[in-house]
């Protein structure tokens, strides 16, 4: 009865100071609100990565666009292939609008396929935007001699991952389902430079990554010859990298509408990019202003100059769009659908 109790004034009393918090940022003008204040960036994954670069470059330029200047910094808070990180934001971060999350590329994913291991639902995120989408791209060891998916199909190939939420699990288990290719992943290494580095050291003969950190973090892999160190087999994605016109997408190589709407699933990543979101609950007042920053800085051209410093692409879409897009392939997704993912990702 005690713990029951105690229980009880805890979640009154922390639903009391985020009903305070609210009002305080209601009662307050935006620069009032911001100024001389900090702004926490928070990132899921580790800051070797393409999330990290992003999170940094937004770092210096975002708080110039937001009324009263805040200073901006990034935190990190890596693990279960973002969903410790997805769980804080959506359960525990502060509605003030002093924090903002760069969720994981394979959000709603995780929320369809993963409904009892998730706490949060990413449709009631308020999207800010992206700054960049990139689809994944699967690739295995030149000197496998690999050469088609139909090799893969025939042979077992080990691959490397982060974790079973990230696409580096998800991307090859789909493969396995939609396509019979005989992936074994291997799960347990730290961030992209980890599953690049067994692979290097002969550990994992293959993985998949973003375009953009390919290039940015082993462009060397991929120099367009023949006798490259990577051999690219599909991409996962709504539409082709312009680079890559004759890579298939997974949606192309998917034969019946269930493995299809499966893939388009995964392609949502490529959408989700590197984007900004509010957790539920933050004032309405803040959202179009905190929008409107994050557009003006994506489109400086200072901002621009930056990004290209660093390799990293500038190809925003704005956060009501992405609401949109997120909103309408959930609603999309027949039971079936979730069904057949389900299956080929835990087998059952």
């Amino acid at each position: 009865m005690a713990r029951s109790i105690l229980t009880g004034l805890t979640i009154l009393t922390i639903l009391a100071g985020t009903t305070l918090t609210t009002r305080a940022v209601v009662g307050q003008s935006i620069d009032d609100l911001y100024k001389d204040r900090t702004v926490t960036l928070l990132v899921h994954a580790s800051a070797g990565g393409t999330y990290g670069q992003t999170a940094q470059l937004l770092s210096r330029h975002l708080g110039k666009k937001i009324p009263g200047n805040p200073n901006v910094i990034v935190q990190h808070m890596p693990g279960g292939g973002g969903m410790k990180a997805s769980n804080y934001a959506y359960n525990v971060m502060p509605k003030n609008g002093h924090n903002i999350f760069m969720p994981p590329e394979m959000s709603v994913v995780s929320q369809l396929l993963r409904p009892k291991k998730v706490k949060f639902v990413i449709n009631k995120f308020t999207w800010l935007g992206t700054v960049f989408g990139a689809n994944q791209v699967m690739m295995v060891r030149r000197d496998t001699g690999i050469r088609s998916l139909g090799d893969l199909k025939k042979r077992e190939i080990i691959v490397a991952s982060t974790g079973t939420s990230s696409p580096t699990y998800l991307v090859p288990a789909m493969m396995n389902g939609i396509l019979g290719t005989k992936f074994k992943i291997v799960t347990g290494y730290q961030g992209s430079a980890g599953t690049s580095l067994s692979i290097e050291r002969g550990e994992t003969f293959g993985m998949t990554n973003t375009w953009v950190s390919w290039k940015v973090n082993r462009g060397d892999w991929f120099d367009g010859t023949q006798n490259s160190y990577a051999f690219m087999l599909a991409q996962i994605g709504f539409t082709k990298e312009k680079e890559l016109p004759n890579l298939p997408l997974l949606t192309e190589l998917a034969t019946n509408d269930d493995d299809r709407a499966a893939a388009a699933m995964l392609s949502t990543a490529a959408v989700i990019g590197r984007g900004l979101a509010l957790p539920p609950g933050v004032p309405q007042s803040l959202i179009n202003p905190l929008r409107t920053a994050f557009w003006n800085t994506v489109s400086d051209p200072a901002f621009k100059v930056d990004a290209e410093r660093w390799n990293l692409p500038v190809i925003p879409i704005k956060g009501a769009d992405l609401q949109k897009i997120i909103n309408s392939t959930i609603a999309k997704l027949s039971p079936s659908a979730i069904a057949t993912a389900k299956k080929y990702v835990f087998g059952k």
